[in-house]
């Protein structure tokens, strides 16, 4: 195969989660912690997420105090914990085929680990993910930072030509770009036209369909034509 290890995004690569879970937490989390003062539209989160980050956006636009992040991080679990929401359609079919093909399939997300597990556990997937790393408060262990890059790489004994990432949003490109490993941008869940011309620009490949990966995995021809 052309990549041995897939590092993949949860949130809008995987799974279709923001307009569903992290949006509506975020919604409540503004009635709670700033009421009276309007959310912003889903577009308009989508862009935070995109830059400069939700961490960021919270501290430097919204004046969130540290005890207010943690109430944040409180209400935001409590909201996802029991709700599902689901996979992208051909997703965990194709995770399943590079799996068994020998593929080593890791997960780098915003989202946390047991958030994570929990999804690829609610369609019998578990086993395909061998290491995940989610949020953490240390900025230095999360994306954009490349320590979840450079742990997997130590992990698997891997080289950067040995790593794709696939993910949708431009902390993503920076940690990549940092650790040295190509991403390919997935472009089936953006909802916000400029990420998507962002990412087209500054990705190694651009997905406009899961299918796509398998055409760069496999170099079988893709529903879609090209990459």
């Amino acid at each position: 195969m052309k990549y041995r290890c897939l590092i993949l995004d949860h949130d809008d690569t995987a799974v279709n989660s923001t307009p569903y879970l992290h949006y509506p937490a975020h919604i409540e989390v503004m009635k709670e912690l700033r009421p009276g003062k309007p959310p912003i539209s889903l577009k308009g989160w989508m862009l935070k997420n995109f830059s400069p980050g939700i961490m960021e956006y919270m501290v430097n636009e919204l004046y969130f105090t540290p005890d207010e992040i943690k109430r944040e991080y409180e209400i935001w679990q409590d909201f996802v914990v029991d709700k599902q929401v689901s996979f992208f359609p051909g997703f965990i079919e194709l995770m399943r085929e590079y799996h068994e093909a020998g593929g080593i399939i890791t997960v780098v997300s915003h989202s946390t680990k047991e958030k994570i597990m929990q999804d690829y556990a609610s369609v019998g997937a578990k086993n395909l993910v061998q290491a995940a790393f989610g949020w953490d408060f240390d900025e230095t262990k999360r994306k954009p930072d490349p320590y979840p890059v450079l742990q997997i790489l130590e992990q698997f004994k891997l080289s950067p030509e040995d790593v794709l990432v696939i993910d949708d949003l431009k902390p993503a490109i920076t940690m990549a770009r940092k650790a040295g490993v190509a991403i390919g941008a997935a472009g089936w869940g953006i909802l916000v036209p400029e990420i998507a011309d962002y990412m087209k620009k500054h990705s190694d490949f651009y997905f406009r369909t899961i299918d796509d990966i398998r055409e760069l995995l496999f170099a079988v021809k893709s529903s879609s034509g090209s990459l």
